[in-house]
């Protein structure tokens, strides 16, 4: 079952965010610095989406993938006149059904959220993929230890679920290096066992596990 939500602010971006993944933000533009003022001031989320063809920054007519990811903004300062930082957090992905874009250039989409994945263990067969997790959060764990960095400066953010599969695979999704085009279509995956052989496959083929 899909459900309509009301009308979403889409940030395009060179990025692909994730369910439950960090996402920090350097704003500059005034029509993003608008949209991040209204979205604290109204509690509310906006939306991050590939972008299919077009620019992030100065070009109006870049053109979002259909399936994205709302973004809570978690955090925000502005240390430098003009630079405002965010971080954000994904909540939940989305379907465009209907975009338009405003008159300053923001696009405004109407949308359906996509089911979330059912909680699933990490079924036996992935258990080198959360083995190669735990490694990779220990290590950015004393990374952060020995240069002082606070906790909201890691990449991926407590409470760890490593016995959540389709937490574990968002993770690794986000952490590999693979295209930007391969993070949008298993993001675009609603099955956590898809995704985690998918993963599995890739990082056998690179000698990773």
């Amino acid at each position: 079952m899909q459900n309509h939500s009301p009308a979403l602010t889409i940030f395009p971006l060179n990025t692909v965010l994730f369910p439950g993944g960090l996402l920090p933000l350097r704003i500059f533009e005034a029509r993003y610095m608008d949209m991040v003022r209204d979205c604290m001031r109204d509690a509310r989320d906006f939306g991050v989406c590939l972008i299919k063809k077009g620019h992030e920054v100065g070009v109006r007519g870049a053109e979002p993938e259909a399936i994205g990811c709302r973004a809570r903004i978690a955090d925000w300062n502005m240390e430098q006149l003009g630079l405002l930082q965010i971080a954000t957090v994904g909540t939940e992905r989305f379907r465009i059904t209907g975009l338009k874009s405003e008159a300053d250039g923001l696009l405004v989409a109407v949308t359906e959220t996509i089911d979330h994945e059912a909680p699933l263990p990490v079924p036996v067969e992935f258990t080198a993929c959360t083995t190669l997790l735990e490694r990779i959060v220990a290590q950015f764990a004393r990374g952060s230890e020995e240069s002082g960095a606070s906790d909201d400066q890691r990449p991926i953010a407590e409470p760890y679920r490593f016995g959540d599969a389709s937490w574990v695979g968002n993770r690794l999704c986000e952490i590999l290096p693979i295209s930007l085009a391969a993070k949008q279509k298993l993001m675009e995956l609603t099955d956590a066992p898809t995704r985690l052989s998918i993963v599995q496959q890739y990082l056998k083929q690179q000698k990773i596990i």
